[in-house]
């Protein structure tokens, strides 16, 4: 008899179907089955659940376009809250630039690599009115296309007559480990901001 047909008699498929423990059948509930799901796997720490939820504040796929840009604002309103320029590197997480080349995020090429420059354009004098703001208004939004969306807003700085209008260009990004988040693409301030240069 070959090894092939001894697999297929009904006392083969008896023998393979016999749990190891004895006669009685191995019984799984439903809650055990839920519960397992839920588990952390093995190879991941245990604290790996509560480090998920505590992540750095930057894009959400959940975002629209109008929610990153109110988020990014939120935060340069509250710049130094947990830790001084807090709101900078929550700009810098939403930044849609690739570090290794030259960006315009400010309008003016600037290799933006390094968060330290980032950090420094937004201590410029007319990017500085960003930090600690103490009111905004909406001025206007316009989809440019199905992924790109424009919003201008005017902002009243914290010293006295301080008030600048900028621009925040958002995209939508296709593919990658990006696919459907929304990044800044730029950020411009109505005025000729950096004509006079910047050391960053």
């Amino acid at each position: 008899m070959s090894f092939c047909s001894s697999l297929s008699s009904p006392q083969s498929i008896s023998l393979f179907s016999k749990p190891f423990n004895g006669d009685k059948p191995a019984s799984v509930s439903p809650s055990s089955r839920v519960r397992a799901s839920a588990d952390v796997p093995d190879f991941l720490s245990a604290d790996w659940l509560e480090s998920r939820r505590k992540r750095p504040f930057g894009p959400r796929l959940n975002f629209s376009a109008e929610e990153a840009v109110q988020y990014q604002l939120d935060a340069l309103k509250y710049n130094d809250q947990p830790r001084q320029d807090y709101g900078i590197e929550v700009m810098y997480r939403f930044a849609g630039f690739d570090p290794f080349e030259r960006s315009t995020y400010f309008g003016p090429f600037f290799d933006l690599g390094q968060f330290e420059r980032f950090r420094r354009i937004f201590h410029h004098s007319s990017y500085r009115v960003l930090l600690g703001h103490k009111e905004r208004q909406i001025l206007s939004s316009l989809w440019v296309k199905e992924n790109r969306f424009k919003q201008r807003v005017w902002i009243r700085g914290t010293r006295p007559e301080e008030e600048e209008i900028f621009q925040f260009t958002m995209f939508q990004r296709v593919g990658g480990s990006w696919d459907g988040y929304w990044l800044t693409e730029s950020l411009l301030h109505d005025g000729n901001s950096l004509s006079g240069g910047v050391a960053y």
